[in-house]
């Protein structure tokens, strides 16, 4: 569920330095051999910078289906295509899959979609910049 929330720009802008920290730690990772753990940040990194983006607007995603809730808001994103949206809820499906049921990322989904999760990273960041200036 969506929620009216109060724009707190300090708020944002202490998301965007632990997803950064996320995004340096990430990189570290041998993402061959830590295939689940690495998807598994870079799920986390675009869910906090979604929550940031949103919060700028004053709104806030809780409840059970709150990541999914948070992914779908970014249809009202001109930066987002449906094509976007509908990889972000893979990626969240993935994620929730090896979280609560214990299944492995591969390797090969990282690779082959390790420029797209990036790119989307960035679209976030920038587009939550314009905001906050």
């Amino acid at each position: 569920m969506i929620i009216k929330a109060t724009p707190d720009k300090e708020k944002v802008k202490s998301i965007l330095q632990l997803a950064k920290e996320r995004q340096n730690f990430v990189k570290t990772i041998d993402h061959e051999k830590f295939s689940t753990n690495a998807a598994e940040n870079y799920y986390e990194i675009i869910k906090e910078l979604a929550s940031a983006l949103i919060l700028l607007d004053g709104l806030k995603a809780v409840g059970e289906s709150a990541h999914r809730d948070l992914i779908d808001c970014l249809k009202n994103y001109k930066e987002f295509s449906e094509a976007d949206i509908i990889f972000l809820n893979d990626l969240r499906i993935k994620r929730n899959n090896s979280s609560y049921e214990g299944k492995k990322i591969e390797p090969s989904y990282l690779e082959n979609n390790k420029h797209k999760i990036t790119k989307l990273i960035e679209i976030l960041e920038k587009t939550i910049s314009k905001k906050i200036s």
